[in-house]
């Protein structure tokens, strides 16, 4: 190789190596600017990133034109070529960044504003971000709503036992009733009237730790059927004082892993609401097994004589009774228990449902089966 050719190859060596070195001090100054700044304006931050970028490409041709052999009016030409180039660069980024800069105000308007409503025709990422967060209002709102729900009915349910407690005390208190039959009869309603408000509160406290994702689960290996019996042992005094027949179909082995004592509260509250509608001498039906999905699946099947198409979807809701009267039956609840029966189910990354089916309808827990 001539001593020519060698020459230009060297040149060329240390103009990429000036030009990258360059780049590099370029962005390191950059990053520190945008780091200091990362509170401010997105505005700010897109306008340190264009001079960044555009400084470091015209600090690099700009080294590049000085090394080569270019010399007089060419080199004056390409250089003016290059500042303006750069200028227009940078004049069109700004543009681009107030544009971005004005979604993203579009935004944060929508937001601070009551209600709120994602406004269209964001940038993609932008607007995936407001459809989130009409998500996330429009949950907020049903949640809010149900809250208001749930306090006005609590309170009547609350009322209703207390004003009969207080009405039995100041009885008792002021002599008013005296013969011993009355009084034991008083005392026995009393203690009725405790333990429904107990349990109540009980419903409210096992809610409120679901809806704040408090609920601790200790999963260990169960059997369905094992489940199953247990909860029809427990339900069974519940029937026979209403009158209604319980019966298990539980297939022998459906393994799963669950905490015993929370999927027995949910499976158990969906017998004793199905118990509660069921007419006397009619029979709730549980059963265990596999569904056609391999999910492990149980179901309690009742006479309650269907439930409204339009009520369906409703079913899960704090507080729903499905009954045009909110006002609670001696064996009726606050209306919780099928919302606490579906947070339990959800924690352990189960699905539960109902549908129609034949005299009655049929509620589902599906669950993921533990294999070997």
């Amino acid at each position: 190789m001539t001593p020519y050719a060698a020459a230009p190859l060297g040149e060329l060596w240390m103009v990429v190596a000036v030009t990258a070195g360059l780049g590099l001090v370029v962005a390191a100054l950059g990053v520190g600017v945008i780091w200091r700044l990362r509170t401010r304006s997105i505005g700010v931050m897109l306008a340190v990133v264009v001079v960044v970028a555009v400084s470091a490409t015209l600090a690099g041709v700009v080294v590049g034109i000085m090394e080569m052999i270019i010399d007089g009016p060419v080199k004056d030409s390409v250089l003016a070529i290059v500042a303006v180039g750069g200028l227009v660069g940078l004049g069109a980024a700004f543009v681009l960044a107030r544009m971005v800069v004005r979604e993203s105000r579009r935004l944060v308007a929508a937001v601070g504003a009551t209600p709120f409503t994602a406004p269209r025709g964001l940038p993609a990422e932008l607007q995936t971000i407001a459809g989130s967060l009409e998500e996330a209002y429009e949950r907020e709102r049903a949640l809010e709503g149900a809250r208001r729900e749930l306090v006005a009915w609590v309170s009547h349910d609350l009322r209703t036992p207390l004003a009969g407690l207080r009405a039995m005390a100041e009885a008792l208190e002021d002599g008013v009733v005296r013969d011993p039959a009355t009084v034991s009869r008083y005392h026995r309603q009393m203690k009725l009237e405790v333990g429904r408000l107990s349990a109540m509160v009980d419903d409210l406290f096992e809610l409120s730790r679901i809806h704040a994702g408090a609920l601790r689960l200790s999963r260990v290996r169960i059997g369905l059927a094992d489940l199953v019996a247990d909860t029809l042992a427990g339900a069974e005094p519940v029937a026979r004082a209403k009158g209604v027949v319980l019966t298990a179909e539980a297939a022998a082995s459906v393994p799963v892993e669950a905490d015993p004592g929370a999927l027995g509260r949910a499976l158990g509250n969906l017998v004793v609401n199905a118990i509660r509608h069921t007419p006397p001498g009619r029979t709730v039906v549980l059963r265990a097994g596999v569904d056609a999905g391999g999910m492990a699946c149980l179901s309690v099947a009742d006479w309650c004589g269907g439930i409204p198409e339009e009520d369906l979807p409703r079913v899960f809701d704090v507080a729903f009774r499905g009954e045009a009267a909110r006002t609670p039956t001696a064996e009726g609840g606050a209306g919780l228990g099928l919302a606490i029966a579906q947070g339990i189910v959800e924690a352990h990354d189960g699905t539960i449902g109902v549908v129609n089916d034949g005299p009655g309808c049929r509620f589902d827990i599906r669950l993921p089966l533990l294999r070997s």
